[in-house]
């Protein structure tokens, strides 16, 4: 005769079944506090605005970062033309936009500047605004703190520049320092 019951692997498959729900949910909700797009994005930031310091003091060249609300690009200054064109040549420095509902903020000198959009649909010979950020061939660079922000929340990820080229980023989950 059989006794009425679950088994102990019943009891364990339902466990199991029970922990997996729950931390689905754990990581949907983002008790962390961590976003991952923002931390994913900076890194991304920081680690092209770095490879172009190098390249810039060993090809004597001076590239830039166009930054809009919404998207960013490379730029390289071409002394025979006296402007800026775009440095998409090459893949990775291709021109980005951010994820939705994620947007920059810049600050120099500790001021916020107004990020403006770039009206595409203007003529091709007119002279495409100068970058916010420039890289010297010489490796110096504009002092910046970019942050990336998500909208409906307190989420922020910074990438930080120094006049001398050193690069750090302060990633989502840790919130800035109130002063």
């Amino acid at each position: 005769m059989r006794s009425k019951g679950f088994t102990l692997v019943e009891i364990l498959v339902v466990v199991v079944i029970i922990a997996i729900v729950i931390s689905l949910a754990v990581l949907s909700i983002g008790t962390t506090g961590r976003d991952s797009q923002l931390d994913e994005e900076s890194r991304r930031i920081e680690g092209l605005v770095g490879l172009l310091h190098e390249r810039a003091l060993l090809e004597g060249r001076d590239f830039g970062l166009r930054i809009e609300p919404t998207a960013y690009e490379f730029v390289v200054y071409e002394p025979r033309r006296d402007r800026w064109l775009a440095f998409d040549q090459e893949h990775e420095f291709r021109r980005r936009n951010l994820p939705k509902g994620v947007s920059f903020q810049l600050q120099l000198d500790s001021q916020i500047v107004v990020i403006k959009a770039i009206d595409r649909k203007l003529a091709s010979n007119a002279v495409p605004p100068t970058p916010q950020l420039a890289i010297a061939a010489s490796g110096e660079g504009t002092p910046f703190r970019l942050t990336l922000l998500r909208e409906g929340t307190n989420a922020r990820a910074s990438v930080d520049g120094d006049a001398l080229g050193k690069i750090t980023r302060i990633s989502s989950d840790h919130p800035e320092k109130q002063t």
